[in-house]
């Protein structure tokens, strides 16, 4: 039977929720494997409870301290030992330079922000800003395939998975960078960007008043994005830009509002499952790819929208 190691995203504590996506993706294929690297391994592998987990790997060790160069030389030697079919990791810009690690030092192919894999470890990428479907494989070693956050939903289930301790020896080049110290983001009530299966995004069209924008998404319990003409104005932080320069988000809905649709921006929210877009000019570009259009100032229509919306949940 198959198998399949995935890399257990977590922070402060708490289990992020691309690892169930991730387990979705393993479980499709073979037997899922759960990897965890924490200081508190224990903890970590038992909130793994409620999604497909056949089976867990615990490592524990200063992973906090060394970084991705650690972890990626865990994550090689458990492949010696236990020769799974595929590694799974999350797309995000840690998860890459750990994929890109692992596969140097395994010798093996990689595929970077899939949005499919089937149980022949075919994936499926979306390319060159979203205008191209690729359908590639890894015919090198042990596929090493990073899959974006929301690409799947994630089945829910009551497991009790058996749990090994695995013993991992860091290398000195692996030690070579230290993390010293390391500051969480601040975060609000809102979800994480790269997570959120709803998100609201705003452009050059807010004239910097993303009060709107925010109050959409607040209504609909989703994340605020921003073009990169709004976050080089400075109308909102970089750290929400959505883009080839940004963040890829591939959320079940995502609301375009005064965003023109350069291929630049296209290229980080293609693959939404639903896409709306609000905007005065009937030619945006934006509007190619939208699945609903309104036609107006995004000062007038969200508003209304998220008064429906509120009086819709009251």
């Amino acid at each position: 039977m198959s198998s399949v190691l995935f890399l257990v995203d977590h922070s402060g504590g708490k289990v992020a929720k691309a690892a169930a996506e991730l387990a979705t993706f393993a479980k499709s294929i073979g037997e899922s494997i759960a990897v965890v690297f924490a200081s508190n391994p224990a903890e970590i592998a038992s909130q793994l409870n409620n999604i497909s987990v056949d089976k867990v790997i615990t490592a524990t060790g200063d992973w906090d301290k060394y970084g991705p160069a650690a972890i990626a030389d865990g994550l090689a030697q458990i492949i010696a030992a236990k020769k799974p079919n595929a590694l799974l990791i999350t797309s995000s810009a840690a998860g890459k330079e750990i994929a890109a690690r692992v596969a140097v030092k395994t010798n093996s192919g990689i595929i970077t922000d899939a949005v499919g894999v089937d149980k022949d470890l075919i994936t499926t990428q979306s390319v060159f800003g979203g205008s191209t479907t690729v359908h590639s494989a890894v015919t090198t070693g042990t596929p090493v395939i990073t899959l974006r956050a929301n690409s799947i939903e994630p089945v829910a289930t009551t497991s009790a998975a058996a749990v090994e301790e695995f013993s991992v020896s860091i290398s000195d080049s692996a030690k070579l960078a230290t993390i010293t110290s390391a500051t969480a983001a601040v975060k609000g009530g809102r979800p994480e960007l790269t997570e959120a299966s709803v998100v609201v995004s705003g452009g050059r069209g807010t004239n910097g008043d993303f009060k709107p924008v925010e109050e959409l998404a607040d209504a609909l319990g989703a994340a605020v994005g921003a073009s990169r003409a709004a976050t080089d104005a400075g109308w909102y932080p970089h750290s929400h830009q959505v883009g080839q320069t940004g963040k890829t988000v591939s959320p079940q809905l995502y609301v375009a509002a005064g965003i023109s649709g350069a291929i630049q921006h296209r290229a980080g929210m293609q693959t939404s499952k639903t896409i709306v877009a609000i905007n005065k000019d009937p030619e945006a570009p934006i509007l190619e790819i939208a699945d609903f259009a309104v036609i107006g100032d995004l000062f007038n229509v969200l508003p209304q929208a998220t008064e429906k919306i509120k009086a819709r949940k009251a």
